[in-house]
């Protein structure tokens, strides 16, 4: 690794948007959209027909690093912390700070890994992403859905993913490995640039992001050898 930390150039630190007033009216029959715009403030885009899902807009509160499910869940093993992460299907979505997609291509030139074809990608400004149903009994009525949880005491949450869906579970919804938590805003738990060298606090984007590229090129080669 060589060269100098390519310079921070968005504002990681946005004041968090307002959560909407608390009106049932204003969200139908929806408790899942009602959960993530009411008890998180995260603005969301409504479900045009009865069987599309609800999506999430990116920029605003987060970005979304979106990795193969494979690579993220070994990344996951060296990583620790409350960030939130997602799945659906065989992809996995770590949240990262607000910006933090202008800032990977620069970042990846930085640890060297630009010229390599990862497939990683950073999703931020105009992007939505599938929103996971809430985990139980965050919202009730929902059904039981997969948390990626162990089911053996003692074990590491990040340890046991899901690589498939569960019996009875919608093929092809998202859902949270790591569920963020309300009444928390989700900016002080999510990777950023400027906690590189920081106090301990917010998670470092820079070795999430080279822990998350090593992994993909593993897959990578793993792949091509196969």
């Amino acid at each position: 690794m060589s060269g100098s930390l390519p310079s921070l150039t968005t504002d990681l630190t946005a004041v968090p948007l307002p959560r909407r007033p608390l009106d049932p009216a204003a969200f139908g029959d929806d408790p899942v959209r009602r959960w993530y715009e009411n008890e998180l403030g995260w603005p969301t885009v409504p479900a045009s027909t009865a069987e599309s899902p609800l999506r999430l807009r990116l920029g605003l509160r987060f970005d979304v690093l979106d990795v193969p499910a494979e690579a993220g869940r070994a990344a996951l093993r060296h990583l620790a912390g409350p960030s939130p992460v997602a799945m659906r299907n065989d992809r996995m979505g770590f949240l990262v700070a607000a910006g933090s997609t202008e800032e990977l291509p620069g970042l990846l030139d930085w640890l060297e890994w630009g010229t390599l074809a990862l497939d990683l990608r950073a999703i931020g400004t105009g992007g939505v992403v599938q929103a996971p149903r809430p985990p139980a009994p965050a919202v009730s009525g929902l059904g039981e859905v997969p948390s990626g949880r162990p089911s053996g005491p003692g074990e590491d949450e990040s340890l046991a993913l899901p690589g498939r869906p569960e019996p009875g579970a919608l093929q092809g919804a998202a859902v949270w490995l790591r569920p963020p938590e309300p009444g928390c805003e989700v900016e002080a738990s999510l990777p950023t640039l400027s906690a590189l060298g920081g106090d301990g606090g917010a998670p470092d984007l820079v070795r999430v992001v080279n822990t998350v590229a090593t992994h993909c090129h593993r897959l990578r080669l793993r792949r091509t050898r196969q």
